[in-house]
Parts: structure tokens; sequence; C-alpha cells
């Protein structure tokens, strides 16, 4: 029997293995796609979004194709499903651990360019990460030609080691890659997610070798079969699941934790990087008067009326251009020699407002958007000079003219005559207490506020 099944497939410890594996995936599932559920983060065209999704589309590749290709299961007969070059060389290969590294290779190049050339990257995601994969599906297709594999799906030593070989190569550039931004000081953890990928992916592939080698050699001993199978797919298991992480990708992301019970924090890019003031409201400083023939650029900065003219705009499905402003007025904070956190920001406002398809995308002419695409210099101070300009006077000329004859405006007139009458009759305000990210949400002024307006604005004299 138990001969039987180290051939066959069906031992005890196969289906303990298959057990973690479906496991691990389900971790990993909840540990990718949960936290963007429950938080509604909006899914987009760039590769933040896309590389995750592909990181675990390869890991349910490799899982199901290691349980596929070394016969853990037991068929009653043979399927033309059950092909062995489509698991073990197509699905295993290109389309498992070589997809899979090749997604963080991808990332390491982005981050090079990023963070020490200070510019993206010259060639695409789209276009870089097939490229990497080209030496996984060469050696696919040289393997599927010569076929050396038996019956059992084994193939000899001859082959077994050249295809280390591939998987330690696919380490030594990750490695490469993690040495040149070594010395970037990440504030997302970026550096130690690509480091951990490279210490649990090069144990992996000790272990991969090692029990691939003893599975192919030594095929006669049935207890080193099972053995060496489960140690396959439990192995594999465990790299998925530590080996995948999305702050390499999406700082933003990165934040969110299912363990806390507390509302997400850092909605904004401005917040995560701790610039000052990002996206607060301090009441008190902000009672003053607006004047509607003030230039555009000055009336901006008063948050309060900054906030009114973004809801309005919200309502009228435009608001990406004063959400444009916001971030790029949380840009201009950051410190010109601060240039890891110049280049977190200018990142974040590309891949949301300027990249074709973006969340978020402003209306700008190619010429401004290309100057931004196409810097040499993401920190650079004036990067978003000329798309600002352009935003300003979109703003100008479709939403501010609307904007005097809204209810929005006469809401935030009596909200300042309010404010004004209770200045004159020497009512004090809160402390300048910071609010998160909407200035209203804050439960401590809404309290206060409406118990002082009610006793107050309401009145005769």
């Amino acid at each position: 029997m138990a001969s039987g099944c180290a051939k066959n497939g069906g031992c005890p410890s196969d289906y303990v293995a298959v057990a973690v594996s479906v496991i691990c995936f389900i971790v990993l599932l909840s540990r990718s796609v949960l936290p963007c559920l429950i938080h509604k983060v909006p899914r987009t065209n760039s590769s933040c979004f896309w590389i995750p999704v592909i990181q675990v589309i390869a890991s349910f590749n490799l899982l199901f194709s290691i349980m596929m290709s070394v016969n853990l299961l037991r068929f009653r007969e043979k399927h033309w499903w059950q092909y062995c070059y489509l698991w073990a060389v197509w699905i295993e290969g290109p389309l498992g651990f070589g997809l899979l590294m090749s997604c963080r290779i991808t990332q390491a190049f982005q981050l090079y360019f990023i963070f020490v050339k200070k510019r993206l990257p010259p060639v695409k995601s789209y276009i870089f990460l097939p490229l990497v994969l080209l030496p996984w599906i060469f050696g696919a297709a040289i393997i599927h030609a010569t076929k050396p594999l038996n019956h059992q799906c084994h193939m000899g030593p001859q082959w077994t080691f050249p295809v280390a070989g591939l998987h330690a190569l696919y380490v030594l550039a990750l490695i490469a890659f993690t040495r040149a931004i070594r010395h970037v000081k990440f504030r997302f953890d970026e550096l130690r997610d690509l480091w951990k990928g490279i210490l649990v992916s090069a144990t992996s592939v000790i272990i991969w070798v090692t029990a691939f080698v003893l599975n192919e050699i030594h095929d006669e001993i049935s207890w080193l079969q099972v053995a060496s199978r489960f140690v396959l797919l439990v192995t594999g298991g465990i790299l998925v699941v530590v080996f995948f992480s999305i702050s390499s990708n999406q700082p933003l992301l990165s934040q969110i934790s299912l363990k806390k019970r507390e509302h997400f924090e850092f909605q904004r890019m401005g917040l995560a990087l701790g610039i000052p003031d990002s996206g607060l409201l301090f009441r008190k400083e902000e009672f003053r008067p607006i004047d509607p023939n003030e230039p555009l650029d000055k009336l901006l900065l008063n948050k309060r009326f900054r906030k009114s003219l973004m809801e309005f705009a919200d309502s009228c499905y435009a608001g990406e251009t004063l959400h444009f402003y916001e971030e790029v007025y949380e840009h201009g904070k950051i410190p010109e020699d601060d240039t890891i956190r110049r280049i977190y920001m200018a990142r974040h406002i590309m891949e949301k407002f300027i990249v074709s398809g973006a969340e978020m995308e402003v209306n700008l002419s190619h010429k401004t958007r290309q100057e931004i695409l196409t810097t040499q210099d993401l920190t650079q101070p004036n990067l978003f000079k000329n798309a600002l300009n352009e935003v300003l006077q979109l703003i100008k000329m479709n939403l501010l003219r609307d904007y005097w004859s809204s209810i929005f405006f006469i809401k935030f007139k009596e909200e300042e005559s309010c404010d004004e009458a209770m200045q004159k009759e020497g009512w004090s305000f809160p402390s300048p207490r910071l609010s998160s990210v909407q200035g209203s949400d804050d439960p401590f002024y809404q309290e206060h506020m409406s118990k002082s307006s009610t006793s107050r604005c309401s009145s005769p004299g």
C-alpha cells in the first residue's frame, strides 16, 4: 500500500501537504484582497494594481502545478489534462516560480530607477516583466522539445541541475537590484520586503533542489518519494505567503492592517509621509472673510474655502482638479533636501492624476503631461508647475463661476457670518486640535459647534 501510494499518490502525508497549501493560499488571498475590499481601495490601471494580482495568480499556479506534477493526488484513470509537460514544465516554471520572481524583480527595477536614478523607469512594467520572463519561456520550450520527462514526470539529474541554476539565476538578479537600492531610506519597508523575498526564495530553491534531486535520482525508495514531494508542496505554500507583500508597490496599502480596529488613517499620501498639516483643519485660524474678487490661487490658500469648493466640485463629478491642487500643495511643503519624501509624493501624484487612465486623471495638455512623465529628476521643485497653472485655469473657467451661485457657497457664507458673529460677541473657539483628513469628521468639533451655533447663530440678537 505504501509503495503504491508512493508511486501513484494519495498517501496521508500527500493530503496533509495539499491541506497546508490550500491554507497558505487562503492566507495569501486574505492578506492581498480583504484589506482592499474592506477599506474600498479604488482599482487603478497602473502596475501598483496588476503586479500584485499577477503575483497571486503565479502563486496559485506554482502550488497547483506542484500538486499535479509530483503525483500528490490519486486518480483512478489517466486524463489528458494530467499532461506532465503542461504542469511540470510550463505552469510550474514560466507561469509559477518564474512569474513570481519576475514580478519581484520588476518591482526592484522600478524602485531602483525611481529612488536611485530619481526618474521613472525607461521601460514600462508591462514590457519589462515579459522580457524578464523570456529565459523561463525559452527553457520550458527546450525541455518540451527534448521531452526528458518519464511517465512519473521525473527528469534526470542532467536536467535537474540546469533547472535549479535557472531558479538561482533569478534570485541572484533580485539580489543585484536590491543591493543597488540598499542605501535608500525607504519609509514603507520596501527594502525589508525585498530582502525577505530573497531569503525565502533562496531557502526555497535550496530545499527544492535537494528534494528534486532525491526525488529524481532515488525514485525506487518509496518513503523518500513521499517525503520529498511533501517538502516540495509545503515549502511552496510557505514561499507564496512569506514572499508576497503589497508594500513594495503600494505604499499606502501597506499601512492597512486587519488587526487594527481603527479606521484606515492614511487616506492621503501626505498623512502617510508626515507632511505638516496635511489635510488638517485648524478651526481658529481659518475664520477669515473671503473676497470673491481675489485671485484664485490666493483664495485656495484658505482651507475652509478650499474644502467647500472641493465638495462642490465633487458634487459635479469634477473634483479631480481640486484634489490635484491639494496634493501638489502638500508636495510643495516638503523641503527640497528631503528627496525621499518628495519622490514618494511625486510618484503618488503621477499615478493618481497624471498617467493615462489614472484614478483621478486631470485634463492636461499633451506637452505638459509628457514633461512630467519623462522628467529626469522627480525631486525638482517645479515638476508640477505648468500642470498646476493649467488646472487653476480649468477651475477658474469651469467651476468657480458656478460655485459663487451654488448652495455650497451660500452655506459657506452662512458659516462665515455665524463665526464672525461669535467672534464679535467674544466667544472662543475650540483649541486648534488636529482633526483627521476631513475636519468635519471630528466628533468633538461637531458636538461643540452644533451647540454653540444653535445657541448663538439662531438667536435674534
